[in-house]
């Protein structure tokens, strides 16, 4: 369509000078003494056009000809920006396949040759963010080298770079090196320095996902697990994690903040510092009704935190893992005594609405013994023994049994439980 009309104008344009000149009886009459001379119109004007255009040309190879020294400096210029440009991504090419003395060194020369530009004052407009990022080449290469002095040193120029007037409103610069710095520092198992480097961040770039996760590990490094739960919960918000990923690791948290406290008083206060849903999760309820025994707490507190365990696994479908089945059936039967009679109810309840499961008949049998009804104890712990899977409460049935066996004077059936007993220790 384009050349179409561009035809269209070449052709009016013919159009018009042929009847311009066809039609024009114009003359021009030089007088130049003693000499007159006459010139048709259209030669004049055909005369003038050649005149320009040759006017014209000539100024252009002129203002060419002045161009010339100023051409080939900007060529020069351009020819070492390239060069420039092509080292430092080739530092980070070197730097991702593992080539970290080439990824120094291609670094530094693009750093060398970044200061001859400014030095000539041909200075770039991204020299600024260049310099950076080669000096934070140059110091992740070191790291990977353990040259630890070459970094630091390294890090400091950088740092002092993205502190200039310039870098005011590149605040990416600072940030991006701080949190290099305590990427290494993390490599370094030096959490404390990792925290600090952290601390220094501005509000809304310590909130983002890469230094939350620089945060869960020096927390992590650290064993401060209530800092490393907060962080986790701020992690799983921001979708860092899979769904399971994210329930996993908080559940490892909330269990090692409960195993860290060593009196009754500190795991309350571990609890409270639960939001509602992990205190729900199974595994954290059993393990802090598992640390309050262990620390002497309230029994009553201690059924408190294991009733949304017990209620999934006699009540769901799904039930428990095995391994959660077998703590909570531990925890329950060492608290048999303090067990009041809403409890000795539930798990009654429970046992007839599953008889088949070998874990409530085990309890069931605990219970009975616990309350000197033999005859039941023997008959649910007889049931139970032989389909239990954990060797742990296998063996501690046929302990029982041959407890009771030996009460009555049963010789035979005593030795036959303890051998029993001691085939269930034994590896399969």
């Amino acid at each position: 369509m384009r050349a179409a009309l561009w035809l269209i104008g070449l052709f009016a344009v013919a159009v018009a000078a042929a009847l311009f000149a066809g039609s024009n009886q114009g003359s021009v009459t030089l007088h130049w003494p003693p000499y007159r001379i006459d010139f048709s119109l259209n030669m004049v004007v055909v005369l003038l056009l050649l005149a320009f255009v040759l006017v014209y040309g000539a100024l252009r190879g002129v203002s060419a000809m002045f161009e010339l020294p100023r051409q080939a400096k900007r060529w020069r210029i351009q020819q070492k920006e390239r060069a420039m440009h092509g080292a430092a991504l080739d530092a980070v090419t070197q730097l991702q396949a593992g080539r970290f003395v080439r990824a120094r060194k291609a670094a530094l020369s693009a750093l060398a040759q970044e200061q001859a530009l400014q030095d000539s004052g041909a200075a770039i407009p991204n020299g600024l963010q260049l310099r950076v990022l080669g000096h934070v080449l140059a110091a992740e290469s070191s790291h990977a080298l353990q040259d630890q002095a070459q970094r630091d040193q390294h890090w400091e120029m950088a740092m002092q770079e993205a502190a200039t007037p310039q870098a005011k409103n590149l605040p990416e610069l600072a940030e991006g090196t701080q949190l290099r710095a305590a990427q290494w520092a993390l490599d370094d198992h030096n959490a404390h320095d990792a925290i600090e480097q952290l601390a220094r961040l501005p509000q809304g770039a310590a909130r983002r996902t890469l230094a939350l996760r620089l945060k869960l590990k020096a927390a992590r490094q650290l064993r401060q697990a209530l800092t490393a739960l907060d962080t986790a919960r701020l992690l799983a918000k921001h979708r860092a994690f899979s769904a399971a990923a994210a329930q996993s690791i908080i559940k490892g948290l909330a269990t090692e903040l409960i195993n860290d406290a060593h009196d009754p008083e500190q795991l309350m206060q571990a609890w409270r510092n639960l939001d509602a849903s992990e205190r729900s999760l199974p595994e954290v309820g059993i393990q802090a009704a598992r640390r309050l025994q262990q620390l002497g707490g309230n029994p009553q507190q201690m059924r408190e935190w294991l009733l949304p365990a017990w209620e999934r696994y006699t009540n769901s479908n799904n039930g428990l893992p095995s391994l959660q089945a077998e703590r909570l059936v531990r925890v329950l039967e060492d608290s048999l005594g303090a067990l009041d009679a809403s409890w000795l109810a539930r798990i009654e309840a429970a046992q007839q609405r599953r008889p088949h499961d070998a874990y409530l008949q085990y309890l069931a049998g605990c219970a009975c013994l616990q309350r000197q009804l033999w005859g039941k104890a023997q008959q649910w712990l007889q049931q139970a023994a032989p389909s239990l899977q954990e060797e742990s409460l296998r063996r501690r049935a046929w302990q029982h049994l041959a407890r009771q066996a030996e009460y009555r004077g049963d010789a035979a059936a005593a030795a036959q439980a303890w051998k029993q007993a001691a085939l269930a220790g034994e590896p399969g």
